[in-house]
Parts: C-alpha cells; structure tokens; sequence
C-alpha cells in the first residue's frame, strides 16, 4: 500500500509581519495542496492523509472554508482523509459542520468520530480526530481496543504532542510514544509539530507542506509511505511540496573585511527569490563598515522573498577617521564625541548603549549624505 502522510496546512494562517508579501504567503499553503495532489497522481498513492490542522482556525470565512476544498475537489482519483487538529477541533455547528452543509465531494471525507474506517481493500484507518482545542487524556487509546478484519494493515492518525519528546505542540493532546506497538499499528501518521520528524519505527509527524515559521521546518515535507503487508515495516520518504524556505542564522561581524564573506555566502544560498531569512548580526563594526553593511543588506533584502536583519547585538565602534568626517570642529562633532563617550560607557545599561551607538551611525550616515559620500 502506498499512501502520502500530510498535516498542519492551517489554510488561512495570516502573515501580517510580512506586509503586502501576506497574500503570496497565504496562497502558497493553497497551492501546496495541488502539489500534494499532483505527487499523488505521480507516484500512485491513491490516499493522502491529512493529520489535523486543514484550517488554521476553527471559524475560517466561507470562501477560506472553500479553498483547500476545491482544490482536493480537482484530484478525483485520489482519496482525503481528514481529521480535525487543535486549531480546527470539531464542535458541534462549528466548521466541519458547516463544511458538511455546504456539500463536500465525494473524495473527500472528514472522519470526525473515533471508528474503524476503510481505506480500500488492503487497510483500514484509526482516526484520533479532538472535539476540543487541547485533550486531558491520550485520545489514540481507543486504537488499542480497536477490531479489524485479519489481513487488514492498521493505519492510525492523531494530532498531538508525544510524550517524553519535549512537548513542542501548541497545546497538550497528549500521544503515547508506544501508541503504535500497543494498537498493533502498521503506521501512525501524527500532525501538530510543524517539522518532519521520526518518534518510532512507525510513527512519523508529517511537518507542514509549507513552512511558516523561523526556527522550525525550514522547507515544507509530505511523506510518501509504502508498507508492503500487514507487519512490514513502513518505508518513509520525505517530498518536498513547499515553494519557500525559512531559514535563520546568527553571523560575527569584527571588521570590514567580514562583510565580503558574509555577503558572497548569503548570495550563495539556493533560489534567493523564495528564500525568508532572520539574520541576526552581532559583533563590532567601524562606523564606515557598518554604513557599508546597510548599503549591502539593501541588495540582500531586494534578492530575497523577505530579509529580517536583527542589529541587536551588532555594536558601532568608531575610529578617528570616521569621527573627523564628522562636521570637524563644529557642534555635530561634539555631539558626535558625547555619543561616542555613552556608546562605551559600561556604566550605562546595553540597552543605552546600544542606542547611543545607533544614533552614532546615524549621524555619521546623514553627514556622509550631505556630502554626496558613496557607502
């Protein structure tokens, strides 16, 4: 049997950090459904199993509601079965309701209750679906007590965070680690922790199809999973379906000389245009260099989706060259001297400091300016 394990797409997930980019964020999650549907077609897997978290909240707009349904609509050959997640926990009235009224297709099915169900001829499916955003007891327990036809692989599906794995999920719904061996479980496909990961021999999360979130999955997975029979262990390969990379990184900065490296192995980095980037930058830098590192991380900024430089903990230091280019012996050079002078006084807390270090570079970059400096 061949099916795909996917999870946590949260259609209607807003990006609002991210300016007049939130609308090309929001329609990469729904284009990554046809992905999934396309790497369906192509590799035979006539079930995809989506563990949770279809929508991104439990009251999405009608059209929201709509969206990811079409596009399952348009993949008649292959089956969906979806389950709710913590963000869209099924209520009564609420959403699946709703979904339900409005006339889904039919290969689409929304398993809402916790009951055997087939997936053709060779498996049958054990849904863990939550009825509230966050679960007291562990709700894959039924799978254990759960009968199947004898020859049947057993498929479990749940949303939660597994025990003794460092509790990475939104909320609790707590999952057994040994949930498969108990509920004699050929593949428990899990949702709810937004990076592909392996718990056990057969229990996988799914990560998300497409990333984001800094610090988490960089690019977002679906797995293609084939077991050949009841008892087989389960082969498991990562797809990449995600049109965008989230990635973050800290650099050093000390010297000019720095900036050279920092910029050729930033343009060194995969498709550029699909790339979102937290960069964090710390260390010291001349007032020169570090109006040079703006002038650097514009360009930067235009070559990638979206850059976010973190200047927290990147300290100006300026020399007696920078401060003589400084209106020399006038009153913006005094003021120069005095921010100079707060900027190292370790008398002052960091957060005074590194404000008066910023307002250093500032002035040093309105000076150069106004006298038609290039960076």
């Amino acid at each position: 049997m061949r099916f795909i394990h996917t999870a946590d797409w949260q259609i209607g997930k807003p990006f609002r950090n991210f300016g007049e980019k939130e609308s090309v964020l929001r329609q990469a999650r729904l284009s990554a459904i046809e992905t999934i549907g396309r790497l369906a077609l192509a590799e035979g897997a006539g079930h995809v199993l989506v563990a949770g978290d279809l929508y991104d909240n439990d009251a999405p707009a009608p059209k929201t509601l709509l969206e990811p349904v079409e596009r399952m609509r348009g993949f008649p050959a292959v089956s969906w079965h979806v389950i709710p997640g913590n963000h869209d926990y099924h209520r009564g009235n609420g959403l699946w309701d709703r979904a339900r009224a409005l006339g889904l297709p039919e290969n689409v099915r929304l398993h809402l209750t916790p009951e055997v169900a087939s997936l053709g001829d060779d498996a049958v499916l054990l849904p863990a679906p939550l009825r509230r955003k966050s679960e007291v007891n562990d709700l894959t327990e039924w799978m254990d007590r759960a009968e199947s036809a004898a020859g049947k692989m057993r498929i479990g599906l749940a949303h939660g965070s597994v025990t003794g794995f460092g509790g990475e999920g939104d909320t609790g719904n707590p999952i057994a680690p040994d949930r498969a061996r108990r509920a004699r479980l050929d593949y428990l496909g899990l949702g709810d922790w937004h990076r592909t990961l392996q718990i056990g021999p057969a229990t996988w999360y799914a990560g998300t199809p497409e990333a984001d979130r800094f610090n988490s999955q960089e690019v977002g997975e679906v797995l293609l999973v084939d077991i050949a029979g009841p008892g087989a262990p389960p082969v498991v390969t990562r797809r990449r379906t995600g049109a965008f990379r989230w990635l973050a990184q800290t650099e050093e900065l000390a010297s000019a000389a720095d900036l050279d490296g920092l910029e050729a192995r930033l343009r060194a980095l995969p498709d550029l245009p699909g790339l979102l980037m937290r960069l964090g930058l710390k260390g010291t830098l001349d007032l020169t260099a570090r109006s040079d590192l703006e002038r650097r991380l514009s360009g930067l900024e235009a070559a990638m989706f979206w850059l976010e430089a973190d200047l927290e903990q990147l300290h100006a230091r300026p020399t007696l060259a920078d401060l003589e280019k400084i209106d020399f012996d006038g009153v913006l050079r005094e003021a120069a001297e005095k921010l100079k002078q707060q900027a190292e006084n370790a008398a002052l807390g960091p957060v005074e400091r590194r404000r008066a270090g910023e307002a250093l570079v500032q002035l040093y970059l309105l000076t150069r300016d106004s006298r038609g400096e290039a960076a």
